[in-house]
């Protein structure tokens, strides 16, 4: 039966409309925000029995204790009293957490926009002793890198915070790729003592009475003389797209993605910028020892160009830091030295350990290829090194680290 010439047209017309509504659309991956309230989120910080980690966050050293943070989530609690045999005792669901600090028994966490401030002065019996509401005004959401689009259409700033993310394939309207929404701000070694130690992916640094807290932009000062009530001191413009702090001789280093920015605590309540050591846009952790910063640019995905490299960086002259040297990694993370030894985690690549008893020609010495590395803390005793599912402990084995355990996080 042959078709009616009227339908047949209709037809032909229908599928030329919808090739031309297909060259202007595409399917793209939306992030969309799963969202709490404010008040039930406040609700929600609460000690629990010991549980796999789901996304593992940052490393920080306390005494005989261990604290990995599961990526926005809350913080575990591991008893390292016996290395050979780390146990997992607790955790502490704390919705939004990213770093923490410790000082004499106090914990401090961030919890999106607030600063909260444990009593672990007993391991067994955590308490919440204090809640400083709304102190981090530029909130770092972290949207799903492998999102195109974040849909914020539905999102309520006041009221609300981001507690995870979903993404779903939607058809949308092309647009130009400057203007996609990613991860971005703008939606925005310590001696022994009482103060904990943190890797060097650390965004918290306690100096002497004060806690130092760094967002994408912003440093936050907080002072913690009376431990158990921090008092919110200042907020200032720290740089753009800062993702790191590191603390030595008076100064905080910030490793942001275009740069390293040095702060003199001349004034520990007002830092003071000195100068910035501008580099390709990469993601961007830094240490100092003496005269010489050591920094690590990602690249690649969303940190920036494709090469990644080790730097050393002359800061003799803080006013005006050098660029010294350069080495190739692979794609690098945390890092930190003791004595001559410089320790680089580079990601699917492994643990690379460095002489730096000359600065501008460093030495491969030793390397762990068959692990994943992400970040170290070097302590007197051993070394603390988290990977994507597990923590390594090392000894420092004439010059040599030697694996003392493995304690696997899933």
């Amino acid at each position: 039966m042959l078709m009616k010439p009227l339908l047949f047209v209709l037809i032909i017309i229908s599928l030329f409309s919808c090739q031309t509504d297909d060259a202007d659309y595409e399917m793209v991956a939306v992030a969309i925000p799963e969202m709490m309230s404010k008040s039930e989120f406040r609700k929600s910080v609460k000690v629990q029995a010991a549980k796999p980690t789901v996304n593992v966050g940052k490393i920080y050293a306390y005494q005989d204790f261990i604290f990995i943070t599961d990526a926005f989530k809350g913080v575990h609690i591991i008893d390292n009293s016996n290395p050979s045999a780390p146990k997992a005792i607790a955790y502490l669901k704390i919705p939004g957490n990213e770093d923490i600090s410790i000082k004499n028994n106090y914990l401090y966490a961030d919890s999106a926009t607030d600063l909260v401030v444990f009593d672990i002065s007993d391991i067994t019996n955590v308490q919440v002793v204090d809640r400083l509401e709304d102190v981090f005004s530029i909130y770092d959401y972290q949207i799903p890198r492998d999102a195109e689009y974040a849909d914020f259409s539905n999102y309520d700033f006041e009221n609300n915070v981001v507690i995870s993310w979903r993404i779903v394939k939607e058809r949308r309207e092309k647009v130009d790729n400057s203007l996609l929404v990613f991860n971005d701000a703008a939606f925005s070694t310590a001696a022994e003592s009482s103060v904990g130690v943190g890797g060097s992916l650390a965004r918290f640094q306690i100096i002497d009475n004060y806690l130092y807290t760094v967002g994408s932009s912003a440093l936050s000062i907080f002072n913690i003389s009376n431990l158990a009530n921090p008092i919110f001191e200042n907020l200032q413009y720290a740089g753009w797209s800062i993702e790191t702090m590191f603390y030595a001789d008076h100064h905080l280093y910030l490793g942001g993605t275009n740069g390293m920015y040095i702060y003199s605590l001349e004034n520990s309540n007002i830092p003071e910028y000195v100068s910035q050591f501008v580099h390709w846009e990469g993601c961007d952790p830094v240490v100092v020892d003496g005269n010489y910063a050591y920094l690590t640019l990602r690249g690649g995905n969303a940190c920036g160009q494709m090469e990644s490299v080790l730097e050393v960086i002359d800061i003799t002259d803080k006013t005006n830091p050098t660029l010294a040297s350069r080495h190739i990694l692979d794609n690098p993370y945390g890092l930190g030295f003791k004595g001559a030894a410089l320790y680089v985690c580079d990601g699917t690549s492994g643990l690379k350990v460095f002489d730096k008893t000359n600065p501008l020609e460093l030495q491969q010495t030793q390397s762990f290829t068959d692990i994943y590395a992400k970040d170290v803390i070097p302590l007197h005793n051993s070394l603390l090194m988290i990977g994507e599912k597990a923590l390594y402990q090392y000894s420092y084995n004439e010059n040599a680290l030697q694996l003392i355990s493995t304690f696997h996080l899933d």
